[in-house]
């Protein structure tokens, strides 16, 4: 047995914890984005302390390491699975939403739709993944309004 074949075997067995993980790490990363942001709205300082921070840290690195492990381990290319080509590209929209939402941007009302439009960029993200698709969930609602 190739060495090739021998990782896509091990891939193949461990697929199904790092999906679990990558989707249960979406969750955890967004609901604590979420917890922190609106926090800061109500105005409390513990969301911005080493702890929280560095815990958001730990479960983005975790993130990003399961959904490059399933990049890679399915061979997947955003060039060419253009669904995974957009939800790449709108990581950083959310990134820097979420930071603005948490810290950068001035005014309550300003951070309220930073924290908002970050959280609407994952929930697109999640639509996008879970149709392989690069439209998400408004190929649903494009198609339910055709359809009537």
């Amino acid at each position: 047995m190739s060495a090739r074949a021998l990782l896509q075997d091990v891939f193949g067995l461990a697929y199904p914890g790092i999906r679990h993980a990558h989707i249960g790490l979406v969750i955890t990363s967004a609901g604590l984005f979420g917890l922190r942001w609106l926090a800061t709205l109500a105005g409390a300082r513990w969301p911005m302390s080493a702890p929280w921070r560095h815990t958001s840290l730990v479960v983005d690195t975790c993130l990003l390491v399961a959904g490059a492990t399933l990049w890679v381990g399915l061979g997947l290319n955003p060039l060419v699975q253009h669904w995974l080509g957009v939800k790449l590209a709108l990581l950083p929209v959310y990134i820097v939403l979420g930071t603005f939402a948490l810290r950068r941007a001035r005014g309550r009302l300003a951070r309220a739709v930073c924290g908002v439009a970050a959280l609407a960029v994952v929930v697109t993200m999640f639509g996008i993944a879970r149709h392989h698709d690069p439209a998400g969930w408004l190929r649903d609602v494009v198609a339910h309004l055709r359809d009537g």
